[in-house]
């Protein structure tokens, strides 16, 4: 086995759905040493809503270009959201707009692409709202913009774009294939029917494993940034996935990760592929060793942000104290805040017995809401062993205890903003530093067995 590279610090290019990042890493300790950060906008004019792309690249040269200087950096690794392919010319630079995944298509398009599409059992891929498969994507700019999608040389998954801008290098990556995309087959590890069926076999860039490395910065890039020697640059990986890989190192089969973001994407490592049901959004993800891994999801993070907007800042110790009341109560969130998708697509929010509730009570339901949400997702794909919470969702103690109560076995919280970013820097061959973790065992919940009981029964 090659011994792994001397890295000291390792600059990661990290871009969500919501916000954009790039963070320097250090190796020993895993701890973020410097961070800039810009909201990751759409443009909603021309063909159709696109990603910014053209900030998001001068925020991060500028981002670099600061890091170099200090604390400076080694090596530089990506990590984006899943959904979204770039479609390049035969010069490089894109042929058409990165769509956004949000877009809803005419009748008409999803209609005939449902038709083409491959059957579950093939990809493991369920058919999503909007352009949330990427084949849905790539068939909507063949069939609506012809003339465009004429001039496209070269198809290659978004983080993989990013490493293409930085080294010139172009390629596809397992992850970024895999995540409900429909264009891939885990079982056989090989393209599905559907890029034949799309007639885009030979615009694919090559598969790269994301463990490898591209190449160096490209020198006039490198010059702008201010490298004083060759960096080089890693392939890249899906951001879910990346949050995934440290845990794959570190554990040992079954575990369960909760990854949250914008959405909140579920893993059960170990688990198998017999039972999942795509009309609830459960599907395989492909990790960064191009194993098939049960998962399911739910727009959490997004539904969070929308409720909390809404409720208003709550004292943390009057959502604790308002837990016990709102689960005697019945108070209740119904599914969904974020319509279209998780374990149960087709219905809309809805509040139950909230008349009168304070804004603790619902912030306190609405955290219920979510852990019940997360477990019905984790029934989904038979999930066993520990839960690992990591992202933003892992600082919500009220969110936690419920859910470790309701699953019955230890949760593990890992706080921070960094886990995406982390898993992308081990692409570079550095060890995983364990970090702060907060662990919380079941404790009972007067009435919650109840509570959940009610909560099914009031979808029926």
């Amino acid at each position: 086995m090659s011994k792994p590279p001397g890295y000291r610090r390792i600059a990661v290019l990290d871009i969500g759905k919501t916000n954009a990042k790039v963070v320097v890493l250090d190796s020993q300790t895993g701890t973020e040493i410097a961070a800039a950060k810009t909201a990751n906008t759409v443009i909603r004019s021309g063909i159709y809503p696109r990603y910014d792309i053209v900030s998001l690249w001068v925020f991060a040269v500028d981002a670099l270009k600061s890091f170099a200087a200090k604390p400076g950096f080694d090596a530089i690794s990506i990590t984006t959201h899943g959904a979204s392919a770039a479609l390049l010319s035969a010069d490089g630079k894109l042929a058409m707009p990165v769509l956004d995944y949000e877009h809803e298509y005419p009748q008409e398009i999803r209609d005939a692409y449902t038709a083409l599409r491959p059957p579950f059992e093939e990809t493991y891929s369920p058919r999503q709202s909007m352009g949330l498969n990427v084949g849905a994507q790539l068939h909507y700019q063949k069939t609506a913009f012809t003339e465009e999608f004429a001039k496209v040389a070269t198809i290659v998954t978004y983080p993989q774009y990013w490493a293409a801008r930085l080294t010139g290098v172009t390629a596809n990556e397992l992850t970024s294939l895999g995540c409900h995309t429909d264009l891939w087959n885990p079982k056989t590890g090989e393209y599905s029917s559907l890029v034949d069926r799309l007639g885009i076999r030979n615009l694919m860039a090559p598969i790269r494993s994301a463990f490898d490395t591209l190449g160096p910065v490209l020198p006039d890039i490198a010059a702008e940034i201010g490298l004083a020697t060759e960096i080089p640059v890693y392939c890249g990986i899906h951001d879910s996935n990346a949050s995934l890989l440290p845990h794959l190192v570190a554990q040992r089969a079954p575990f369960t990760v909760v990854s949250t973001g914008t959405w909140v994407v579920n893993f059960g490592v170990g688990g198998d592929l017999t039972h999942l049901d795509p009309k609830r959004d459960a599907l395989a993800n492909v990790d960064a060793y191009g194993r098939a891994v049960p998962s399911s999801r739910f727009m959490g993070g997004r539904e969070f942000e929308i409720l909390s907007a809404e409720i208003g800042n709550v004292p943390l110790e009057d959502v604790a104290a308002a837990l016990g009341p709102v689960v005697a109560g019945n108070l209740m969130l119904l599914p969904n805040v974020a319509p279209g998708s998780g374990p149960f697509p087709d219905r809309k929010r809805h509040w139950l017995n909230a008349d009168g509730a304070s804004p603790a009570q619902r912030y306190a339901a609405m955290c219920l809401y979510l852990a019940l949400m997360t477990e019905a997702c984790l029934a989904l794909i038979g999930a066993n062993g520990p839960v690992i919470v990591e992202g933003p969702f892992a600082l919500n103690e009220t969110y936690l205890k419920v859910l470790a109560a309701l699953m019955e076995r230890d949760v593990i919280a890992l706080p921070g903003s960094t886990g995406t970013s982390q898993g992308a820097a081990l692409l570079t061959g550095i060890r995983p530093a364990p970090g702060p973790e907060r662990r919380f065992t079941p404790a009972a919940i007067t009435g919650l067995k109840d509570y959940r009981c009610a909560w099914h029964a009031a979808m029926e």
